[in-house]
């Protein structure tokens, strides 16, 4: 039954539907069952290229066909036809297998093929290589594409203003001078890092039945290497084998995936807060569009909505993923349930992110620069300069200069004219006075422009 958009439990299949369809054929019912017919399938043709197995002879071209197709062109009804599967058996994986052996067929070489179907597996051994697969898949075919393009759109800005000053705020007070460019490239590193670790992270996945010891496949086939046959499995379809656990992988490493996209989420938030603010202090404007609408009763707004929308769309994606890396790894001797329900909310989480990134793209790209309003701040502020006489000062041995700069400068307004007063009256080379009665508030930031052009 086809349910309208604006029946949606969830705003990811509702109001942001359209955002996330990259997402859909990953994380949703048809995405998972569609990666446990991979697995099965997958470890069905593994078995039959293994001398071990004797029973089980090498597939010819014709089987090996079918059985890819199975994979390879796997659509909504055949999701369907597992799902109606599943009303019978009560058991999502189970029927799985009973769909394969339904499109298999009955021929010559089908009988001993279907008997080898899930060999020696638990449910949890496909259950956690297909959400592996799916997290695997989010991560190259989603994520870092999306991270690419918000990284290359900061970084073209950071190049860009690289030497437009402006002035710092720490505690939210005036202070040091820095550029635009600069402050951009501050969150473009945080972001490298961060994204470097996700994209290294290593993907386990487990294949050793029922507790983890391999028990009835060695029952079944003794002399059997079924570490190494099960690590050539687990390595072919691109996952790092975990050769110690219960009945299920322990999801340590899908807690490091969430922690990972945390610590992004999280510098987004901090970064989208920023923007922020320097929109509300006017160093940013806003491209508007002709008919969008500010506010209900206020005609002048341009509201800095997608920034917004990032920084709610991250928090839920992290109070999510906080779930998910406190609960997975944690399960009652050698299994419980509890992270089945747990595990099909991850794609609600990378939704979230998707949709924060594409918020924040689209906000970026509307950003337009206000010159006059950062130049403004950061000329009028010659108490900033206090850092710099008094540094030059230690330099060449003057007492106490911290305190005669806090003197002159702490919690009054301080002109060009009454530093430059100052200046003049320091025991200090000629061309040292010079030098500093040539610096002004714009001028004093630094490195900062070739540090935003170095990121």
């Amino acid at each position: 039954m086809k349910i309208s958009g604006l029946r949606a439990l969830s705003p990811a299949d509702g109001r942001y539907a359209e955002k996330v369809n990259d997402l859909r054929d990953i994380f949703s019912e048809f995405g998972l069952i569609r990666f446990r017919v991979l697995v099965e399938v997958r470890w069905l043709q593994s078995l039959a290229d293994e001398a071990a197995i004797p029973e089980l002879a090498p597939l010819t071209s014709v089987m090996k066909d079918v059985l890819n197709h199975i994979v390879d062109d796997f659509t909504i009804d055949d999701a369907e036809r597992v799902k109606k599967i599943e009303a019978t058996t009560n058991h999502d994986v189970k029927a799985v297998e009973y769909y394969i052996r339904e499109k298999l067929g009955d021929g010559p070489e089908t009988g001993a093929l279907k008997d080898f179907l899930h060999f020696a597996c638990t449910s949890e051994d496909i259950n956690n290589l297909s959400y592996a697969l799916m997290l695997r898949t989010a991560r190259s075919d989603v994520l870092a594409p999306k991270m690419r393009d918000l990284r290359n759109k900061l970084n073209t800005l950071a190049r860009e203003h690289a030497d437009l000053p402006m002035l710092s705020r720490t505690h939210g007070q005036t202070a040091s001078p820095t550029t635009l460019g600069k402050e951009l490239a501050n969150v473009i590193a945080r972001l490298d890092r961060v994204q470097k670790q996700f994209s290294k992270l290593t993907i386990l996945g487990k294949f050793n039945g029922a507790v983890g010891n391999y028990n009835a496949h060695a029952v079944a086939y003794p002399d059997a290497d079924w570490p190494a046959i099960t690590q050539r499995f687990i390595e072919s379809l691109g996952i790092e084998p975990n050769p110690y656990t219960t009945q299920i992988e322990p999801h340590d490493w899908t807690a490091e995936y969430a922690h990972a996209l945390m610590r992004y989420n999280t510098i987004l938030i901090d970064f989208s807060r920023d923007v922020w603010g320097y929109i509300s202090l006017g160093y940013f404007g806003q491209q508007v569009a002709k008919n969008e609408v500010g506010s209900s009763t206020m005609p002048h707004k341009v509201n800095p909505i997608d920034f917004e929308n990032a920084e709610g769309n991250l928090g839920m994606a992290n109070a999510m993923l906080g779930h998910f890396a406190e609960k997975l790894p944690i399960s009652r001797w050698q299994r419980d349930l509890t992270d089945s329900t747990v595990q099909r909310n991850l794609g609600v989480a990378v939704a979230h992110i998707v949709i924060a990134q594409q918020s924040l793209l689209k906000g970026v790209g509307k950003l337009r620069i206000n010159r006059d309003a950062i130049n403004a701040d950061v000329s009028a502020a010659w108490e900033v300069l206090g850092e710099a006489v008094q540094t030059v000062m230690r330099r060449y041995g003057i007492p106490e200069p911290y305190e005669k700069l806090k003197a002159l400068t702490r919690g009054q307004t301080v002109t060009q004219e009454i530093l430059q007063a100052f200046i003049a009256t320091l025991e200090i080379p000629e061309d040292e006075i010079a030098r500093l009665q040539a610096l002004t508030p714009e001028t004093y930031i630094g490195l900062a422009a070739q540090q935003a052009r170095d990121i």
